[in-house]
């Protein structure tokens, strides 16, 4: 039995899955954590993550692969030296200390220009603002940098023994650094010169890799040793491998973060901000709406009622929508672009109770998810399903509340763990040379649960919810 493994570097763990090659059934799987982290200032060590991933790998069995595939958090700053050491923690996606930098850069060239040229309007979560932070702020470390990549570059490297030369990267994660253009299929040289236009960049980003290429085998002793290594992707590109994601369907993945995300045949430009243009891992693009608020805004407001969440789900769906209106920004957000907001409530009475305090957790991060869909909708045709996915998703009240505020068919995905099993389509697809549907097809993945509404429809919720957002300042 021939084995595939897919992988997840997330922001809080490495997750590696096992899968047969023919039926894609889950042969292992295991995980092991990251260094926690926490905006404004969320930075973690490079090698944390490879040392989490041979840990996992381990647990899982060692096994022998024919191929792999790593998905990583997109947007994070990797930045080496000439041996491959990190000269600077990475600088995660959720790391807002660069959002004056991003308002600087933005100030150079419009926000209309960089979208047409990169299919983005760069926030604090881009590559590229993180760039500019770190010139701007360790005069004493810029001049040590020789390479500079993403998390799912840095692990796929370290694999095929390429990490300070001759390093890949997808087009899928690249198009979320701000400085390569999904449009054009290529780097865009003249916006890391905003950055500092003494240096030689091209020499300093690793190569772009199309959808069927691989990028080396395995030179790993502990790892994989010998798999072909597919090109890897950003973990949004990976998890609409996962979900089985077609065009006219959408994807809402609540983790720590939420996602909103479709698939497009061609590329998406939104001078606003609030839609990023990116490409997906297939040669096709993904339009993709990010909010830095999702699941840990249920976990929070869990804790402080005491509950888990089996009973946080019966308090807020015991509530009425009538109640208390959450605008969930706990740690700044990113869509709408509020770097410094902080989480308000609004409504309160003497007589709250604990289930409408729960109830208004899951509205709030629901409407801010549907903003982001409604968004989507504004820039490509989506008359299908809305795909759940992610660990906030399992939540019962979480699928009635999206349910109720939307006039479209709700699927609860069938893919556990979206990002590694799409992780392990790519690396099936490159090892087979054959389209990724193909693998997907034969894996039955596309599947889920249609959610059948038990509660009314809710027609007054995402008003009070805009009324909320739009008179709350940015600074929250």
């Amino acid at each position: 039995m021939a084995l595939i493994a897919g992988v997840d570097s997330s922001t809080q763990s490495t997750k590696v899955e096992i899968r047969d090659q023919e039926t894609g059934a889950v042969v292992a799987s295991a995980a092991a954590p990251h260094p926690a982290v926490i905006a404004p200032c969320s930075e973690q060590d490079p090698a944390s993550w490879w040392s989490a991933f041979e840990l996992a790998w381990a647990q899982a069995g060692s096994p022998n692969v024919a191929a792999i595939s790593v998905a990583g958090q997109q947007h994070a700053m990797v930045v080496l030296d000439a041996d491959g050491v990190a000269v600077h923690p990475a600088k995660l996606w959720n790391d807002t200390e660069s959002a004056g930098d991003a308002d600087r850069l933005t100030g150079l060239v419009s926000p209309a220009d960089w979208a047409a040229a990169i299919g983005s309007v760069p926030v604090a979560a881009f590559t590229v603002t993180k760039l500019a932070w770190l010139a701007r702020t360790h005069a004493d470390v810029w001049p040590r940098v020789r390479h500079v990549m993403l998390p799912h570059d840095y692990i796929t490297n370290r694999l095929t023994g390429q990490l300070t030369a001759g390093s890949t990267t997808d087009r899928g994660d690249a198009s979320g650094t701000g400085y390569w253009s999904p449009a054009e299929d290529k780097y865009r040289i003249d916006f890391l010169d905003l950055v500092d236009d003494t240096r030689e960049w091209e020499s300093m980003l690793p190569r772009v890799l199309g959808p069927m290429d691989h990028a080396g085998h395995s030179t790993s002793a502990s790892i994989a040793t010998g798999a072909v290594v597919a090109p890897g992707t950003g973990d949004n590109m990976a998890g609409a491998l996962g979900v089985g994601l077609r065009p006219g369907d959408a994807v809402i993945s609540i983790g720590t973060s939420g996602t909103v995300y479709a698939v497009s045949n061609t590329s998406t430009s939104d001078p606003s901000g609030a839609v990023a243009g990116f490409a997906d891992a297939t040669g096709r693009f993904l339009p993709l709406v990010c909010t830095s608020n999702a699941a840990k805004v249920l976990d929070a407001v869990a804790r402080l009622l005491g509950t888990d969440h089996i009973e946080f789900d019966r308090l807020a769906l015991a509530a009425s929508p009538e109640g208390p209106t959450l605008l969930p920004y706990f740690d700044g957000e990113r869509t709408p672009n509020r770097p410094n907001a902080r989480g308000v409530i609004g409504g309160l009475r003497s007589d709250i109770t604990r289930e409408q305090f729960a109830r208004a957790a899951v509205d709030g991060v629901a409407c801010g998810l549907l903003d982001g869909l409604d968004a989507l909708r504004a820039l490509t045709v989506l008359d299908g399903r809305v795909m759940l996915t992610g660990g906030g998703a399992r939540s019962h009240a979480m699928q009635q509340i999206v349910a109720s505020l939307i006039d479209a068919p709700v699927v609860l995905s069938s893919a556990d763990e979206a990002v590694a099993t799409g992780a392990a389509v790519q690396a099936c697809a490159i090892l087979e040379q054959v389209p990724h549907s193909v693998i997907q097809d034969r894996w039955g993945l596309g599947a889920g649960a249609e959610i059948d509404p038990a509660i009314a429809p809710d027609t007054t919720t995402r008003a009070r919810y805009a009324v909320l957002r739009d008179r709350t300042p940015s600074d929250g």
